[in-house]
């Protein structure tokens, strides 16, 4: 673990703070303002992302500031974002891994064709890009299907 950040479960006492990370880290990669006013942001947060997804903050110890969070089902990874003045110091890689570390199977994510930093995030992590096109998404991007395959889930295969 990083001694810089803990990681926790998400709880809405971190709404706002998480808010405005997240809105600052998505601008700043993809060049457009958000689709979404800030009452819809917290909606979405509280009451289909937290009711859906496992949800963790990358907290910084000192400040108690939130410096990163990602979303998770079963199957896919559905946000991650790190604040842009804490990128590239291995908080999104510890909030993969723990990921990784607690998935029953595979995992599938979309990023989008424009954002070549995530793009090259994934792929360090494993992640293969398998499909181009335009899933459904509100900012109208193209979009990439990356596949990540959890070799531990399927054990020691023997073949005769």
């Amino acid at each position: 673990m990083n001694p810089r950040i803990e990681i926790v479960d998400y709880h809405p006492r971190y709404t706002e703070q998480t808010i405005e990370m997240w809105r600052l880290s998505k601008e700043r990669a993809l060049g457009i303002p958000e689709v979404h006013d800030l009452d819809a942001h917290r909606y979405y947060l509280n009451r289909i992302l937290a009711a859906t997804n496992r949800v963790y903050l990358a907290i910084e110890r000192r400040t108690g500031r939130v410096l990163g969070m990602i979303a998770a089902n079963d199957d896919f990874i559905t946000q991650l974002y790190i604040a842009p003045g804490s990128q590239r110091m291995g908080f999104g890689s510890l909030l993969v891994q723990l990921i990784k570390d607690t998935s029953q199977g595979d995992l599938k994510l979309y990023t989008f064709k424009i954002n070549h930093g995530a793009r090259c995030f994934w792929q360090k992590h494993g992640f293969v890009e398998c499909q181009v096109g335009q899933h459904h998404n509100e900012e109208g991007l193209v979009d990439i299907l990356c596949e990540w395959r959890n070799e531990a889930a399927y054990g020691n295969l023997n073949y005769a």
